[in-house]
């Protein structure tokens, strides 16, 4: 007599049958499963228990690599490409739904999803490139943090890249008090950088109908070959490829039943946290394109694109004492923040991949000094001009690797071999196949604009 299966059979370790059958660790040993969500109470409760991966990823988002874009955008165009930063949202939001889904679903990370999926080849060449893009965007937050301690305290460019090795320690000491810790201090650094950027906002006096018009998108940002520029920039540093490996791990933090029922409670709540988290990125996003704008736009600093510039103008700019201070601030926290996540993808990217197990503080070691060794030198040799090209550099990689990330994703959830009842239904496959030839196709016109404009 067969016995029936209900949602609330449990299947620990069960993959899907389109999984190949391995016996492998479950994602991040050391935090899986270890924040408790309550069986019983409020929704609301329920809720505040998934709150943290989302923020996690909302970093991603907001790191050092997309100031640059977001300044030249509102300098030189004011509040028009504000409709992109937000389409470039909507487009993020599905893409994360997808990793925390696989994650919760199939009980794997995008790493170790693409591991069992492929041959021991391509899964090697995934690493590989899944490792120089998150050493790429980790370059960027390191520099990033350097040009931060620079402005505030006036140290050199090498010293403050080399300050920033200290995350290593803080997230092993965090990890081994709990995840929960991790999640606490990436989510305070957010709200000070989002506090920052109100102040901001607030003291630039924007114009409030030109602002709202533009989050609507214009026909000028097609016809204007520099603005179309700017935008494909915007929309090309908007997935982050080690945000999708970090999302589909992190989200197996929670200790819900490991049951279709249980599952199915995890992915709407974890939904929502992401969903939430991004709409916050977006406003920490539209604000410094919203504080560039309300400062350069029409003025003899239209062309402010760099980020040390946008430091010592914006005081004089506004006449408000704080202005300067305050963004730098936002741009350490940020830069922070942001090795923070970046080592943690790293740990998961090779764990994933590799199945390898060596220490934690060797994991992120390696992973610390494959961004700080390039940025010492770069930094040593040719100063602030040096890290500025290194920072559009590591943009051009990100944009190389990314649809290395997205398709395999995109596949994965729209395959009902791999994800049972959880596959993607027609309409959500129709949109992200869509969103992928977007992402890929607009990376691929960044990367061979960036080239042809580094050859002339």
């Amino acid at each position: 007599m067969r016995m029936q299966t209900t949602l609330d059979t449990p299947v620990p370790g069960s993959p899907p049958s389109g999984w190949r059958n391995e016996q492998g660790s479950v994602s991040l040993p050391e935090s899986h499963a270890s924040v408790a969500v309550p069986k019983g109470g409020s929704r609301w409760r329920k809720m505040l228990a998934y709150v943290g991966p989302g923020l996690m990823v909302a970093v991603g988002y907001m790191d050092p690599g997309n100031w640059a874009t977001d300044l030249a955008g509102g300098a030189q165009f004011g509040y028009m490409l504000l409709s992109v930063i937000l389409l470039s949202n909507f487009m993020a939001m599905l893409l994360q739904h997808l990793a925390l889904k696989l994650g919760i679903a199939t009980g794997r990370d995008l790493a170790q999803a693409s591991r069992d999926a492929y041959s021991r080849p391509v899964a090697l060449m995934l690493w590989v490139l899944a490792e120089v893009a998150i050493a790429a965007c980790d370059l960027a937050e390191v520099i990033g943090s350097a040009i931060a301690l620079n402005l505030l305290f006036g140290l050199p460019l090498i010293l403050g890249v080399l300050i920033t090795a200290v995350d290593v320690v803080a997230i092993l000491f965090l990890q081994n008090r709990g995840f929960r810790y991790i999640e606490a201090m990436v989510g305070g650094l957010i709200m000070v950088i989002a506090l920052c950027f109100g102040y901001e906002v607030i003291v630039s006096n924007p114009q409030v109908a030109p602002m709202l018009a533009g989050l609507l998108p214009s026909p000028q940002i097609i016809f204007d070959q520099s603005a179309l520029y700017i935008a494909i920039g915007i929309l090309g540093a908007t997935v982050m490829p080690h945000n999708l490996y970090l999302h589909s791990s992190i989200v197996q933090t929670r200790a819900y039943p490991r049951t279709d029922r249980g599952r199915i409670s995890a992915i709407r709540y974890a939904t929502v946290d992401s969903t939430v988290a991004l709409m916050l990125a977006f406003f920490i996003n539209a604000s410094i394109l919203i504080l560039s704008a309300a400062s350069f736009y029409g003025t003899q600093y239209a062309y402010v694109a760099n980020i040390g510039d946008a430091y010592q103008l914006l005081t004089p700019v506004l006449g408000a004492g704080m202005a300067s201070t305050l963004f730098a601030v936002a741009l350490l926290a940020s830069g922070q923040n942001s090795t923070l996540t970046g080592t943690l993808a790293g740990q998961i990217v090779m764990e994933g991949f590799l199945n390898l197990r060596i220490p934690g503080w060797l994991r992120r070691l390696v992973t610390r000094l494959i961004a700080i060794i390039p940025a010492v030198i770069v930094t040593a040799l040719y100063g602030e001009r040096g890290t500025g090209d290194l920072l559009i550099f590591s943009q051009v990689v990100l944009s190389l690797q990314l649809s290395f990330a997205v398709v395999p994703l995109v596949m994965f959830t729209s395959d009902k071999t791999k994800m049972g009842r959880f596959v993607n239904p027609l309409w959500l496959s129709t949109m992200a196949w869509t969103v992928t030839a977007i992402i890929v196709v607009l990376n691929g016109y960044l990367l061979v604009q960036t080239v042809i404009g580094w050859m002339v």
